[in-house]
């Protein structure tokens, strides 16, 4: 896994270019000087041509096509285990060997989300977004019709790799939604990301029935294909700057000399950076293994949803001594997508609550609020592994499998509050450096997914199954027992949350600023949610790069009253938060 999906609000430094400008980056003749206001368009200057100005109603159509977008992909991620049995039989593989092409696409997916991150800015994201629906299309053909394992492989990993996720589709959120109003949205598109997975086996038990092994290929390929013409018909153009560009371009028509902030930079080749690219890429990763609140969070957040496609195989085999059948199998993830709608609707008063307290002082919540709830539900996932494991001794002893049903709806339920509290504590504790922390949440949740289909049944397998009584609660408590290590660190970060961020170069520098900014200024105590790849840097050099030119806050626009900078500072920094 809201992939997300990233601009912090933060004012324009005075800071004159560097001689990073020389490296092939500085604007061509034929435009505008730098330190010409007049010909460089805002966004305090147009506010009217930015997502922020769409009416509520478009804004919600938009999220709702994009809510569509997040089920496709994560469907087509799950719906692969209910073509391993037809694969095994077709292809004269182990089913073991046919999990294989689940643990490649889910890999590749956590890598190709981080390697779409910056191009979402430099071309806006409705092409990327359609380039990548499309590539993932494209990929089920060979996956349909393959005539040997080693085509799957091949082409799972390369729709993998295509898939842009969250990277792009929480950049969408925060294109649109302000600060104190994101939480709500990011909610939204966070349903949708494990809502997909948990439809796929619901309606892969009636494909793995009823059709041929390759329709869940095809049936994906459809799903996929109504998708992106939705999203091609439906979903504008979003991207802050880039839309700041197209009504630069309508002026220029019109007879005013003027320059849109992605244009100014110079032609694609002039603004191109691949070495600023890599940095931008590398920067999860880094954050993943030197910051103590993403790595264990992240762990956390990746193991809790590691357990759903741990699910799409000891679901089977636990339900098999109540004699399921493969379909009602399937319809007993329903309880997963029952929790899910759950959590997702009690999340809601939380957020209405942080928005009144906010109205009054936009840092009156500081960011370990953000994980209060978690502090006490998280202990649902150790629990109802537990309880699921003990149950699992089957209808012999007198258990019923709604027990199962309950147990299970119990994990689903803290699956969506630690995916959803852990990015929002990420986003209110590191700001600009946001969607790198996220990014490695994200990058977690799909890595270790992946895995998941790789030890899942071996790991049940061998510790007896229906030959012993319980057989099925040792593997189940060895899960437990993870889990129960890696709620610890949420205790933890709650209590000592702050002591962390004052060691945290990143936090840190969100925090002097915090200190800086006056009270009126309309940025949150919640960073802004990145709005697709953008992050500054915000130390060093001015340097452009992919990317947009930097936002100026409310409190250095026209409307507070303050003078303007007086020189053009283009966006140091860009990069991606992934679901």
């Amino acid at each position: 896994m809201l992939r997300s999906s990233k601009e912090g609000r933060v004012a324009v430094s005075e800071r004159q270019p560097s001689r990073s400008m020389s490296a092939g980056l500085i604007p061509p003749t034929n435009t505008p000087a730098r330190d010409s206001n007049d010909n460089y368009l805002r966004e305090a200057d147009a506010p009217e041509a930015t997502g922020f100005a769409f009416p509520e109603c478009k804004k919600w159509m938009i999220l709702s096509v994009i809510f569509i977008v997040q089920i496709s992909m994560n469907f087509n991620a799950a719906i692969y285990a209910n073509s391993v049995s037809g694969m095994s039989e077709e292809f004269g593989i182990g089913k073991q060997e046919a999990r294989i092409g689940q643990f490649v696409f889910l890999l590749f997916y956590a890598f190709g989300c981080e390697a779409w991150a910056p191009f979402s800015e430099e071309f806006g994201r409705f092409w990327i977004m359609q380039i990548s629906l499309c590539l993932v299309n494209v990929w089920q053909i060979p996956c349909a019709l393959a005539p040997n394992f080693t085509t799957i492989i091949i082409a799972r990993g390369l729709g993998g790799l295509s898939s842009a996720g969250g990277s792009v589709t929480l950049g969408i959120v925060a294109d649109m939604f302000k600060p104190a109003d994101q939480q709500f949205a990011l909610a939204y598109i966070v349903l949708s990301s494990v809502g997909g997975s948990v439809i796929a086996p619901i309606a892969g038990g009636f494909i793995e029935t009823y059709l041929p092994w390759q329709w869940c290929f095809w049936i994906s390929l459809i799903f996929g294909a109504i998708t992106q013409i939705l999203h091609f018909l439906l979903v504008p153009e979003t991207r802050t700057e880039v839309m700041l560009d197209h009504e630069a371009q309508k002026r220029r028509k019109q007879g005013q000399q003027i320059y849109g902030p992605v244009e100014i930079r110079g032609t694609l080749r002039q603004r191109l950076s691949w070495k600023h690219i890599a940095t931008l890429m590398w920067r999860p990763y880094h954050m993943l293994c030197t910051e103590w609140i993403v790595g264990f969070l992240s762990l956390l957040s990746g193991f809790s949803d590691a357990f759903i496609f741990t699910g799409l195989t000891s679901f089977g085999l636990v339900l098999d001594k109540w004699n399921f059948t493969t379909i009602t199998k399937g319809l007993s993830f329903f309880a997963l997508l029952i929790a899910y709608i759950l959590a997702w609707a009690t999340h809601l008063p939380t957020y209405y609550a942080d928005r009144r307290a906010m109205a009054g002082n936009p840092n009156a919540i500081r960011p370990e609020a953000r994980i209060r709830r978690l502090l006490y539900s998280v202990w649902l996932l150790p629990l109802g592994l537990i309880c699921y494991g003990a149950l699992s001794i089957g209808p012999d002893y007198g258990v019923h499998w709604i027990g199962i049903a309950i147990f299970t709806a119990s994990i689903g339920f803290v699956n969506f509050d630690i995916y959803m509290d852990t990015i929002d504590y990420m986003v209110a504790a590191y700001g600009p450096y946001a969607a790198s922390a996220t990014g490695g949440n994200g990058f977690c949740r799909d890595a270790l997914a992946g895995f998941a289909a790789l030890y899942s049944e071996p790991l049940y397998q061998h510790f007896g199954g229906k030959e012993t009584k319980l057989g099925y609660f040792y593997p189940t408590l060895i899960l437990a027992v993870i889990a129960l290590f890696l709620c610890v660190p949420v205790v933890v970060f709650y209590t000592k949350g702050e002591w962390f961020r004052n060691r945290s170069p990143f936090a840190q520098q969100l925090a002097e600023e915090r200190a800086e900014r006056e009270p009126e200024s309309d940025v949150t105590g919640v960073a802004e949610l990145p709005a697709g790849v953008d992050e500054e840097k915000r130390q060093g050099s001015a340097r452009p790069s992919v990317g947009s030119v930097e936002r100026i806050s409310d409190a250095e626009s026209p409307a507070s009253g303050k003078d303007q900078p007086k020189s053009f500072v283009p966006k140091q920094e860009v990069e991606q938060m992934s679901l």
